[in-house]
């Protein structure tokens, strides 16, 4: 199953990588760590291969779609 997303839209890391890849000209292999599941970011570029580039606050990143999922803006049942 594919997800789609669109540019500017805030998603949440559901599940976590072994790896994350910076999304830089050189993209690099980091830690997994520098994110954390429920972690939210915004979606800035689409990459081949289902990948997709998300700013986080600890940097933007490359992150398959499978990991991620769109946040809603509205959370019911808190509190």
């Amino acid at each position: 199953m594919e997800k789609e997303f669109t540019i500017g839209q805030k998603v949440r890391v559901v599940a976590m990588p072994p790896y994350v890849k910076t999304a830089e000209p050189m993209p690099m292999l980091r830690p997994a760590n520098l994110i954390a599941i429920g972690a939210e970011g915004v979606v800035f570029d689409r990459r081949p291969g289902n990948y997709w580039g998300i700013r986080f606050e600890k940097g933007a990143f490359l992150l398959d779609s499978q990991y991620i999922e769109a946040a809603e803006t509205n959370v019911e049942g808190n509190g």
